[in-house]
């Protein structure tokens, strides 16, 4: 191994070392009540903005850390073993919040937007999905239309996150529904900006910590220069950052399904039936032996797809469906298993397996379901459609 590469892997275990100790020691106390309010932690966000780990790969010039990927894939599992809420958060500068304006927006635009949301201090949503629409983005109803030095938008937006907390939202409407995709274009309006209306969701099965609900742009006025790329770019703003959503969804995924690992092998020690620790049982065991085996390959297929996005060898789509389709299910039958285990604690606050268990569902639907992944890993398989599409 060569020294760079030791000094690598050495600058990696300090990282992970940390990012443990500041989950189990600032994150752990509180993440039961939290989630149980359904408020984001306003002052871990801070604390973890001040320790630089928000938006780590973004460049210096715009405040970011230029860490590569799969130290921050690596970051977003060990923080999301505790709560992958922190996890999304450290990724949303780099996602599609943030993502699209540093791969097509102004100078302007990345400084005064996406800088600020570094700091933990400050955050932003993505309005891309419609009540309708749903994950077929060009077929969006939202419109726009010029006037003067304004763009007028109306229209409404479904299950967007961080809905309460944000400063803006980068949206996205159509000015010319016949042209398609080609007709789409993306904007960053202010939270308070007249003739936005915000609907919240109360009471969700999962990611209870996010706001999330419905934006309505009813004849709502944004200024030209709040138009990210050109007239017609939205869809190419909107697919900027796909494999960075998809990567940060499938290392939150894993660290969830380790965090239940985690609990259940714990548990599994200390609980005894019939005289004997539970995990002396053979079915305990093989819930115990699917899972870690499920990390495991989870774990790998998150870390080639940041490897292909370190060796910036074009776009990794395949491998960011197949990490994000393979990290979810695995999270999601670990925190069946997990629950198993733990018989009637698995369904109380007591243990962190519940609030798991219903997180994992929802991590099987959001940066698109499993369903459409899938498809389009049978469609990679068969020739239906190329690597780089």
């Amino acid at each position: 191994m060569s020294a760079a590469a030791r000094e690598l892997e050495a600058m990696r275990a300090d990282l992970r070392a940390a990012a443990r100790d500041f989950a189990r020691r600032e994150v752990a106390p509180l993440v039961r009540d939290y989630d149980r309010e359904e408020s984001l932690p306003v002052e871990i966000m801070a604390k973890v903005g001040e320790l630089g780990w928000i938006g780590a790969p973004i460049d210096a010039a715009y405040g970011g850390q230029e860490l590569d990927w799969v130290s921050f894939a690596m970051l977003i599992e060990e923080v999301s073993r505790v709560c992958h809420v922190v996890g999304l958060v450290l990724s949303m500068p780099s996602g599609l919040v943030g993502g699209g304006l540093l791969r097509h927006g102004t100078e302007e635009q990345k400084r005064r937007f996406v800088t600020p949301l570094l700091s933990g201090r400050s955050f932003a949503g993505a309005g891309v999905t419609e009540p309708a629409s749903g994950t077929d983005v060009a077929q969006m109803a939202t419109r726009c239309r010029r006037e003067g030095d304004d763009y007028v938008i109306s229209g409404a937006k479904a299950w967007i996150s961080m809905l309460d907390q944000a400063d803006w939202f980068l949206t996205f409407a159509t000015i010319d529904p016949s042209a398609g995709r080609r007709g789409i274009c993306a904007f960053i309006v202010d939270a308070d900006a007249p003739g936005l209306t915000k609907a919240p969701y109360k009471n969700k099965l999962g990611f209870r910590p996010i706001s999330t609900g419905d934006l309505i742009l009813d004849e709502v006025r944004v200024p030209a220069d709040r138009l990210v790329g050109g007239e017609g770019d939205g869809y190419k703003v909107a697919m900027a950052a796909v494999e960075t959503g998809r990567l940060s969804v499938a290392a939150r995924a894993v660290g969830l399904a380790q965090g239940c690992l985690d609990a259940s092998t714990a548990y599994a020690t200390d609980r005894e039936v019939f005289s004997q620790e539970i995990g002396r049982f053979q079915l305990v065991q093989s819930m115990i032996t699917e899972m870690v085996v499920g990390v495991e390959s989870a774990r790998a297929l998150v870390m080639r797809l940041a490897a292909d996005k370190d060796a910036g060898v074009g776009r990794p789509r395949r491998a960011a469906s197949v990490a994000k389709m393979h990290a979810s299910d695995v999270a999601m039958r670990s925190a069946t298993s997990a629950v198993q285990i733990h018989g009637a604690y698995g369904i109380s606050e007591e243990f962190p397996v519940a609030r798991y268990f219903r997180d994992a569902k929802v991590f099987q639907i959001v940066e698109g379901n499993n369903q459409l992944h899938r498809g389009m890993i049978a469609e990679y398989a068969l020739g239906y459609r190329k690597p780089d599409a």
